[in-house]
């Protein structure tokens, strides 16, 4: 794909979601969809959650303009309207948490059955796995994941929408530089970095509007798409490294499963333990703690494009470093025990 035509998507849909915002916030006035302060809540105020929408319409203009008609797109049209719904829905009057998963289920399983995207096997670092008669199964879970994780990261302001971009700037790189590709993956990666980063210049802190449920779901939706259409290109380069570029919110997704599961709590009961409560509670700033998320998935980001268009080796090793790093960080903390409490007894 030209570079002219990347900027062109990038700026066209990142100026209609930045001026379409404002109405947004009034239309989450109206219909009542605001994050109330809480015991949970970080900010002192009621704030619009809607920002989702703004999100989707931004994805929805630029594939007017520069998508194209496929049975995949066709596919994941249907699906996100799906959980685009479903997160407004609950952006408005929250609804329990198995409810949400049954539109998280039905948006992620028309991708493989309807639109044919579905991840059948794997090689990485020298393994294979081919899932067989699983492929579809497997497909659904990693949809699921994603949109969960996306959804548990999303605490602070710009934070989720802040990863959403990174995700979508170093997969987009890589398209162009290593792959030249201007496929459909390619034209919604550069869709979503411009939706992301208008929606962003209002959720930044201090925030004038949330994205929600709608807006966190609807990213880890087309996070896991636009992975599972570059993967049908490069199996690994495609796949694998964007499975590290979600290092953090998929470490952090899994810490909170593990630390419910240590405490004898449901998976679904929220709290403030998640990575970022623990910068929060070391008297980090919430922009503090969120730009230091963002340096840590950059340089995730610095590995997985060394990785592809440098040196492989090197991006291993800096990849190992990262994790080590991050995992002595947060054994430092009370992410799974709370260690305040325990020296109070």
């Amino acid at each position: 794909m030209e570079l002219s035509k990347v900027f062109m998507i990038v700026i066209i849909v990142m100026l209609f979601v930045l001026f379409f915002i404002p109405v947004v916030k009034q239309i989450a006035i109206h219909v009542g969809a605001l994050d109330i302060p809480n015991a949970r809540k970080v900010h002192k105020k009621p704030i619009a959650r809607l920002g989702g929408l703004g999100i989707y319409a931004g994805f929805l203009l630029g594939f007017m303009i520069f998508g194209y008609e496929s049975v995949q797109m066709n596919a994941i049209l249907i699906g996100s309207i799906i959980i685009i719904i479903t997160g407004i829905i609950d952006d408005i009057k929250p609804v329990p948490a198995k409810y949400k998963f049954i539109g998280q289920l039905v948006s992620a399983a028309i991708i493989p059955i309807f639109g044919g995207i579905v991840l059948r096997d794997l090689s990485f670092f020298g393994v294979y796995l081919n899932f067989g008669i699983f492929s579809y199964v497997v497909t659904i879970f990693f949809i699921l994941g994603v949109i969960n994780c996306m959804n548990l990261i999303d605490g602070l302001d710009g934070l989720a929408g802040g990863i959403a971009s990174i995700y979508f700037l170093t997969i987009g790189i890589i398209s162009i530089v290593f792959m030249n590709s201007s496929g459909l993956d390619a034209i919604l990666t550069f869709i979503m970095l411009g939706s992301t980063l208008g929606f962003l210049y209002h959720n930044f802190n201090p925030a004038s509007i949330f994205m929600g449920d709608s807006g966190s779901m609807f990213l880890g939706y087309m996070i896991a798409v636009i992975a599972l259409l570059g993967y049908k290109n490069v199996t690994f380069t495609s796949f694998i490294v964007p499975i590290f570029l979600l290092a953090i919110p998929i470490l952090d997704t899994s810490l909170a499963i593990l630390r419910r599961f240590i405490n004898h709590k449901p998976i679904s009961m929220p709290d403030k333990n998640h990575l970022h409560h623990q910068f929060l509670k070391q008297h980090f700033s919430q922009r503090r703690t969120v730009l230091t998320i963002y340096f840590i998935d950059i340089l995730f980001a610095i590995a997985s494009i060394v990785y592809v268009l440098g040196d492989s080796k090197i991006g291993i090793f800096i990849y190992t470093v990262l994790f080590i790093i991050v995992l002595i960080l947060i054994l430092k903390t009370d992410i799974l025990f709370e260690r305040s409490n325990k020296k109070k007894k």
